[in-house]
């Protein structure tokens, strides 16, 4: 079954930003009766900012038309608005291009920014920085790589033909291959397939397994000898998904004993403020191989970042 093509965006994408968009609930008793009383409702702390809005003319409906402080709310639809930027710290910025054609672009992102605009994070993503830099409304991420995690990253140039590239991913026709330096486990069988099931809520930053249908696949061999420094004795694995669950290599090598070196997040949670720029996060998207959907041509796209595998971690 195919998913349905979102609506557009009543609004344009502003410095490279796209709109929030707010679904409204469905119709039932006690529901707000109009769109201001449900979004101050909902986002409390961010009612000055909504109120300005308002008078501005700021909050459109679906089709693009300016609603009123007292515009009913309408169950099932949507609103859109620019919401203020936050104050965000500079983050790496360095996105060397692998490979670009009129309907792909491959780059290789950084350690340490995130994806996509997120939290406190909007300017200062690889999205936004991309379409500032390239003058290029249009990008959209293709999949999504954790802010810790380096490597390539595919990005569309033409929505016409994102979807072609979309299908590719879900069914599975794109070969992702994984670097991590993770702790090393003496008597720790590899080669070997982890499959479980994984779950992520909004609730908790983990994600975790549980009892269940299988829905994460992941395949771990080694890949060179230990070496060891003060901290410990580590060794590089080479990972290859088979699915897409969030946090999912994280997941199953912290649930082998092998947690990648410097997660804050697996097998337990640091403290906020706890992450060093200078110790990142030891997992790289090394490979990503596909047949380009337009052209037919057989593409594998490397990153040119390394890990840090030796006595200088």
């Amino acid at each position: 079954m195919r998913r349905r093509r979102p609506s557009p965006a009543p609004l344009p994408l502003r410095n490279g930003v796209d709109p929030v968009r707010v679904r409204l609930p469905a119709a039932e008793p006690g529901a707000p009766g109009t769109v201001r009383d449900y979004l101050l409702g909902r986002f409390p702390a961010s009612a000055p900012e909504l109120e300005e809005l308002f008078a501005a003319g700021g909050i459109v409906d679906d089709a693009g038309r300016a609603l009123a402080h007292d515009a009913p709310l309408r169950p099932g639809g949507s609103v859109w608005y620019h919401r203020a930027l936050p104050e965000e710290p500079e983050l790496p910025g360095d996105l060397p291009v692998l490979f670009e054609d009129e309907w792909l672009l491959a780059v290789d992102k950084p350690h340490g920014l995130p994806t996509t605009p997120r939290g406190g994070f909007v300017a200062q993503s690889a999205l936004v920085k991309l379409r500032r830099s390239r003058g290029e409304d249009r990008l959209s991420p293709l999949h999504r790589l954790d802010r810790g995690t380096a490597g390539v990253l595919l990005l569309s140039r033409d929505p016409a033909t994102r979807g072609r590239f979309q299908t590719l991913f879900q069914e599975r026709a794109v070969a992702k291959e994984y670097e991590a330096v993770a702790r090393h486990r003496p008597g720790l069988r590899l080669p070997r397939l982890v499959e479980s099931r994984i779950v992520k809520d909004r609730t908790s930053l983990q994600a975790r397994e549980v009892p269940g249908p299988v829905n994460a696949r992941t395949a771990v061999e080694g890949a060179g000898p230990p070496f060891a420094d003060a901290e410990g004795t580590w060794a590089r694995y080479t990972v290859r998904p088979e699915t897409g669950r969030t946090h999912q290599i994280r997941v199953h090598l912290a649930g082998l004993g092998v947690p990648v070196r410097h997660d804050p997040l697996y097998p337990e949670v640091r403290p906020a403020g706890a992450e060093d720029p200078g110790r990142p996060l030891q997992l790289l998207a090394r490979r990503v191989a596909l047949v380009h959907p337009v052209t037919g041509e057989p593409l594998v796209l490397e990153s040119r970042r390394a890990l840090i595998t030796g006595d200088a971690a």
